[in-house]
């Protein structure tokens, strides 16, 4: 399978001249700005995340990528991540046809449990219900998405029998991947269900996480089901130079690493344990094109890739140095890419 080359961002909440947060609805026109910069420079694939915290100015990922369909012309477009959880499955499924519709048959749903849990209460969810609400609402989307006539019953809400669910897309087919973390359990999950893969890389190396997307490939071929995609979605910033990027960077990443360390009771990571994650063994994409590329290359050699999504986006990093990033990685980072792997 060819590689795609995209990129993803949660609407991180950056911060102004003066040091205070922007209010939320300029950081999602930045998005904005920022998924038309990606599609005028070539790019495959914009994600966005669902989250419901002040981190964050997106809880409505579908809406604003209505918005974008109507402003781009080639790029596909879906989340990183859907929240099924806490979401209904047809309505997940009218909300993404419809942008299928103005995007011209661009759009497709990663889904997933998220990496937060402030979407339960504040939808009246019980966390005890964690893996079975995510577990039922998956099968009855897998119904839905087949875009033929659903009877299904499950031990979450009533039981669904409807001949179509409306708006049906054009060409029958709305692409669902499934965001993973790494649990062995989820990717032999997707693999039933015959949908293609995310694994969400945040920490470690890329090569640790091998042994996953052998398993997922060894599920797909013993239930009988083709070869499908296999993605990554990994943090990671660009600049001219290795050291303007670190330089530019850590203090965007240090900070939040360690307030989301605060709130899951991790111990406070130090410059030497960031600067480790920014290195070539960590998760983190950090640095001039040239080894932002060779990096991409080695995790896409390792895991035998077919798309790759940078998350672009980090914390408080400002929304000119997100646009620079996006253009170093379209204009130098992806052909680089190409040409690694074409040697091969």
């Amino acid at each position: 399978m060819s590689l795609e080359l995209g990129l993803d961002t949660f609407g991180d909440i950056a911060l102004d001249a003066d040091g205070t947060p922007l209010h939320p609805a300029v950081v999602i026109r930045e998005v904005l700005a920022e998924g038309e910069l990606a599609d005028r420079l070539g790019l495959d694939f914009f994600g966005v995340g669902e989250h419901h915290r002040d981190d964050y100015a997106v809880s409505a990922p579908d809406v604003l990528l209505a918005g974008l369909a109507t402003r781009t012309e080639r790029i596909r477009l879906g989340t990183s991540v859907t929240v099924l959880s806490s979401d209904d499955p047809i309505r997940v499924f009218q909300r993404f046809s419809t942008v299928d519709a103005l995007s011209h048959g661009r759009a497709e749903i990663t889904v997933g449990r998220g990496s937060f849990i402030e979407s339960f209460p504040l939808f009246g969810l019980d966390l005890s219900d964690y893996e079975l609400l995510f577990e039922e609402k998956l099968d009855l989307l897998a119904a839905v998405v087949a875009e033929e006539p659903v009877s299904w019953q499950g031990s979450i809400r009533p039981p669904v029998h409807a001949e179509r669910i409306m708006p049906s897309t054009e060409s029958g087919h709305l692409r669902v991947w499934v965001g993973v973390g790494g649990t062995p359990q989820s990717v032999v999950r997707a693999a039933h269900y015959g949908f293609p893969v995310v694994i969400a890389i945040i920490g470690g190396s890329a090569r640790q996480f091998v042994p996953l997307a052998d398993l997922y490939r060894r599920a797909l071929s013993e239930m009988g089901k083709p070869e499908l995609p296999l993605g990554v979605h990994s943090p990671g910033y660009i600049a001219p130079s290795d050291e303007q990027a670190r330089e530019e960077f850590l203090p965007h990443f240090l900070p939040y690493m360690n307030k989301l360390g605060r709130e899951r009771r991790w111990a406070p990571m130090s410059k030497e344990q960031a600067a480790l994650q920014l290195g070539p063994d960590g998760a983190v994409y950090c640095g001039s094109p040239e080894t932002v590329a060779a990096k991409i290359a080695d995790t896409t050699r390792a895991l035998g890739l077919s798309r790759f999504q940078l998350k672009y986006s980090f914390g408080t990093l400002p929304h000119a140095q997100r646009m620079e990033c996006i253009r170093l990685y379209a204009e130098e980072v992806v052909p680089r890419v190409r040409e690694l792997l074409a040697e091969d």
